[in-house]
């Protein structure tokens, strides 16, 4: 949890030292380092892990750019006329796919009538491999950038994969991610136009911030460039974009929230919650982003 330390601690002495409205530079083509040939194999494998008269639930694997393998999890509704509209579930930093806060987004999405495909950020759950600190100042910079730009192609895959089956609907794919996933789905969103309705939870913007003096230098805006959400939430328009935050978030300082959702081009809406960012409401904000998806998916 180093990075979101970073961030908390050296947000207010940053905020003194320099006046910041970084809203990208839109001349740099930021968005283009996430190309990939598509064509590419997928050399996906399902298995059926459990199968109800409610749903089942498959244990996907795929490759993705870079010769990576990714876990997932599919869970698909049995009572849901097909093709079914597909929700892409994202946890937090240091989770997995099926920590509490997930099974809970599973069950409240399946509840409404979506499929939901939960994938294991890079380097987490049945990905895990490497005990390195998660950090963008300092130790293993390179490697936590490479695994955060690792996971938009990853996602980027699992929409290929959405493509490629008969019972996922791949005109009306949704994306919710929390925190980590919040802050990869921002980037994930923009640059992948199949994904119509993103819900980006307790994420911000503006990770130059915990630079201090040096967050306006060129080498930590052309470091950040391909990983700030900031660079990219206006892409997601016009389509529409939920945020849903915490008011009193000791993890992402809601500055930066609120510099995200400024950023983010219409139609937007932000909604704020009471509470800190583990204590977020799950009961009130997975409803929240249904409500959104039946809106608009």
């Amino acid at each position: 949890m180093n990075f979101f330390r970073i961030l908390k601690t050296s947000l207010l002495a940053a905020l003194f030292a320099i006046t910041v409205s970084c809203k990208g530079d839109r001349e740099l083509p930021v968005a283009k380092y996430y190309e990939y040939d598509q064509d590419l194999p997928l050399h996906d494998s399902l298995r059926l892990l459990r199968d109800t008269t409610d749903h089942q639930l498959f244990y996907l694997s795929y490759r993705s750019v870079h010769d990576q393998k990714v876990t997932a999890l599919l869970t698909l509704p049995r009572k849901v006329e097909q093709p079914v509209p597909t929700i892409i579930l994202m946890h937090g930093l240091g989770d997995r796919k099926t920590v509490d806060y997930i099974e809970a987004g599973n069950q409240y999405l399946l509840d409404a009538g979506y499929a939901v495909l939960r994938l294991d950020i890079s380097n987490h759950g049945d990905r895990f491999k490497y005990d390195y600190d998660f950090d963008l100042t300092e130790g293993y910079r390179y490697w936590t950038r490479e695994l955060i730009t690792q996971t938009v192609f990853d996602l980027r895959r699992a929409v290929d994969f959405i493509q490629s089956r008969e019972e996922l609907d791949h005109r009306r794919i949704g994306y919710y991610g929390i925190s980590l996933g919040g802050i990869i789905g921002t980037i994930f969103c923009s640059v992948e136009e199949r994904v119509e309705v993103p819900v980006i939870v307790l994420a911000g913007g503006n990770l130059n911030l915990m630079f201090g003096k040096k967050a306006l230098s060129g080498d930590t805006k052309d470091y950040l460039s391909i990983i700030d959400p900031i660079n990219y939430v206006a892409g997601i328009a016009p389509r529409p974009l939920l945020m849903i935050n915490a008011e009193n978030d000791d993890i992402i300082p809601p500055i930066t929230s609120k510099l995200l959702f400024k950023a983010a081009k219409k139609p937007k809406e932000i909604i704020w919650h009471p509470c800190k960012h583990h204590t977020l409401p799950v009961e009130k904000a997975y409803p929240e982003g249904i409500e959104w998806y039946n809106r608009y998916l």
